[in-house]
């Protein structure tokens, strides 16, 4: 909004010095740290109170999950991820180019599975019962809204100096002009992974600030490479496909963090609010979305590792044991199992860290690599 606001009075020759700072992308996704972090910080005490007053007994914890878990997290409320999207809306209209497809294609995505997560986790709070809506219901929904989004980046996105092609293309990190057209199949893929990432996220969201941190690092990686690809100079330098206009998503990747910081001071073991499926649905496939608009689709693999990892521990576990009737590991998503091995939920919590940590770092190093 405030962007759009400078360009009006641009328009007018009327020339504002202060609002002048508002032409550069770095000073905008700043502000939208700030932004972010400041309204999730403010609504916090209030919302978390009148949340657990709306939800009595909380979120339900598996029965079959640690007996600790059961103990201590018991009449913890959820839908703290309302949180997290409050700040990132508030701070993506006042800081963003609204005029940006890619900008309401990815806010399409995170309040669209936002929306869906709440349902889920209202389901389960009001039954009382860890299964919300079927999963079928939630992947046909997920899918048709990551398909439109990706729809709408392709045939309304300002179209690439490479070419109208790269819209519907998937890039290879490290070779430079390796590029697989898939045309209209591009719909499917980039569906895939937006809700890939999103429902692998909600697997990693079972521990006091395990979720968060990796996003927040994935979010900050992403924002730096949604600079470079929107950006023609450093594009060229690196070597990295051109995509006009997709340097505004900095400006979300930013609030995205800033929520993140907001929404710790509440969650800091022990979490006041749980984000639920609201929150882990919405970030995930804001990074997914994120990472079609970008085409860095295979580079968010490994930056977004800790999730995959996650995501494969569930899959191996109930692949193993529908054929074999036992268990690979001790309990999944695997952070559970290293609970299991006597792990503190801290140390387990601290050392997925450390790995997202590595692995963005291993997926910023692509870009230098072509």
């Amino acid at each position: 909004m405030l962007f759009w606001l400078y360009q009006r009075l641009a328009e007018h020759h009327h020339y504002v010095p202060v609002l002048n700072l508002l032409r550069y992308l770095t000073f905008r996704g700043g502000m939208a740290v700030a932004t972010a972090q400041l309204v999730v910080v403010m609504m916090g005490s209030r919302f978390i109170r009148w949340m657990k007053a709306k939800q009595g007994k909380g979120q339900p914890i598996r029965a079959d999950g640690i007996e600790r878990h059961v103990i201590e997290k018991s009449g913890t409320p959820t839908m703290g991820g309302l949180m997290f999207l409050a700040g990132i809306t508030v701070a993506t209209l006042l800081w963003a180019d609204l005029g940006n497809v890619y900008v309401w294609a990815v806010l399409l995505v995170t309040l669209g599975f936002g929306a869906l997560g709440f349902t889920d986790d209202y389901a389960k709070v009001t039954k009382q019962s860890t299964a919300g809506i079927s999963g079928r219901a939630r992947l046909a929904v997920e899918a048709g809204l990551a398909m439109l989004a990706v729809y709408l980046m392709i045939r309304f996105a300002q179209p690439s100096p490479e070419g109208a092609g790269l819209s519907t293309s998937l890039a290879f990190p490290i070779f430079k002009r390796a590029l697989l057209d898939l045309s209209w199949f591009y719909l499917a893929l980039g569906g895939f992974v937006i809700v890939g990432a999103s429902n692998a996220v909600n697997f990693t969201d079972g521990l006091d600030g395990l979720a968060t941190v990796p996003v927040m690092i994935a979010a900050a990686t992403f924002g730096l490479i949604a600079y470079m690809v929107g950006n023609k100079v450093f594009a060229s330098y690196l070597e990295l496909h051109f995509m006009p206009g997709a340097g505004e998503l900095a400006v979300i990747c930013a609030a995205m963090v800033g929520s993140g910081l907001g929404f710790l001071w509440y969650n800091a073991p022990p979490a006041r609010i749980f984000m639920g499926d609201c929150g882990a649905l919405s970030l995930g496939g804001a990074l997914g979305a994120i990472a079609v608009a970008t085409k860095h689709e295979i580079v968010l693999g490994i930056v977004g590792g800790l999730f995959v990892i996650e995501t494969v521990s569930v899959i191996i576990q109930v692949l193993w044991f529908k054929r074999t009737g036992k268990r690979v590991f001790l309990m999944a998503p695997i952070h559970h199992h290293f609970e299991r091995l006597g792990w503190s939920e801290s140390t387990v919590v601290i050392r997925f860290w450390i790995v997202a940590v590595m692995l963005a770092l291993i997926g910023l190093s692509t870009l230098k690599l072509r």
